[in-house]
């Protein structure tokens, strides 16, 4: 149902599992149709294993090495691996062992891993600033699982929703899944009760029991209510700034690292000379006001700075969209910026260019200049 809905929403199909074909694993494909619950249309997207009798179970350090070793991009990577850890922790803790012994079964099966792989690769393609989700419907009844019947929400499940707005018994079956649970507890920024945002689109991922209710989940995209004119978008943010003369310039690359992972909106060193004609450089951070505390204690804990400045600053930002190009040698996504209702910007994604160029031996210049011709 998530990957149907993202998929509704905009994120093209044959993308999506040129993306999974990544994982280099054989035994599945997607399946995507239009669909319908009471009314609804929607997309529904169904991973159909060839081979379900081959399937195997597997424990998280396989599903370690399935995702490092793909040709997926580093963002997609973490994102996935996060979303596993959650299952893994639950379930080590279900089963009272520690992460590394969990057996993964459900989860570990080739649905499970396109489903939150999937689910990866489709935020990542959207671009959201930020997740938000309503509070969390788990269903009711009892689910059949790998140790048995289980009433709903599933152990695993029950473990993962810690802290999550949560709802029950709109219906007599297991609305939440320990996969979906895990997708929403990786990735959801906040979880809101209403929807305070100008909506620009509306989708829906079907899903395969037809009750009373209609089996479906919604996602919108949408904008904050900061347009300050036309395409561009007005945020709060903070910059926060030191000097640094006394650090192994090696280091910065680190902690920019760990900056961007915590979610720094950008981060970034300007070489300057100090008292004394000291070279040194000013490493700045931009990030949102809540993560301010959290980019002070980088900075205090992995540089050498033992102060800083703050101030609050306003971000304007063009509205962006992603295009999916199909090109002699392959996909490729494409960025583009709008001002005054106008194009102003078309960027080829560079990592999904380097990977083509490299794949038919041809130069990067080659795969944009082709990416570009085909807009």
């Amino acid at each position: 149902m998530n990957l149907g809905a993202l998929v509704d929403l905009g994120v093209d199909a044959k993308f999506l599992e040129q993306e999974l074909g990544k994982l280099n694993i054989e035994g599945f494909r997607l399946d995507v149709e239009p669909g319908m619950r009471k009314g609804i249309s929607g997309t529904k997207v169904s991973v159909i294993i060839e081979n379900p009798e081959n399937e195997k179970h597997r424990h998280l350090r396989h599903i370690e090495e399935l995702i490092n070793n793909s040709t997926l991009s580093e963002a997609i990577k973490e994102k996935s691996l996060a979303i596993f850890y959650k299952v893994a922790e639950a379930e080590a803790k279900v089963h009272n062992i520690s992460r590394e012994k969990v057996h993964f079964h459900e989860v570990g099966a080739l649905d499970s891993i396109a489903d939150i792989v999937g689910a990866a690769i489709c935020q990542e393609a959207l671009e959201v600033d930020e997740i938000h989700s309503s509070p969390v419907q788990l269903g009711g009844g009892f689910v059949k699982c790998a140790h048995g019947l289980m009433p709903v929400p599933a152990p695993a499940t029950a473990e993962i929703i810690k802290d999550m707005p949560v709802k029950s018994g709109l219906v007599d079956y297991e609305a939440t899944t320990p996969t979906g649970a895990a997708i929403l507890a990786a990735t959801v920024d906040q979880f809101v009760h209403s929807v305070e945002m100008r909506v620009t689109k509306t989708a829906y991922g079907i899903g395969q029991i037809d009750g009373e209710i209609p089996n479906v989940l919604r996602v919108y995209l949408a904008e904050d209510q900061g347009v300050d004119q036309g395409d561009v978008k007005m945020e709060e943010a903070v910059m926060l700034e030191c000097n640094i003369d006394d650090m192994n310039p090696e280091w910065y690359t680190h902690v920019q690292a760990l900056l961007f992972d915590a979610g720094a909106a950008d981060a970034w060193t300007t070489p300057m000379v100090m008292k004394k004609s000291r070279p040194a450089n000013m490493l700045s951070v931009l990030c949102k006001p809540e993560l301010a505390g959290l980019m002070k204690k980088i900075l205090f804990t992995e540089t050498s700075s033992i102060g800083l400045r703050e101030y609050p600053v306003k971000k304007h930002i063009l509205q962006r969209e992603i295009k999916t190009i199909q090109t002699r040698f392959g996909l490729v996504q494409v960025k583009c910026s709008y001002y005054g209702g106008r194009v102003v910007n078309e960027k080829p994604e560079f990592e999904q260019c380097r990977l083509l160029a490299l794949e038919h031996r041809v130069t990067l210049e080659e795969v944009q200049k082709e990416v570009l011709k085909n807009l």
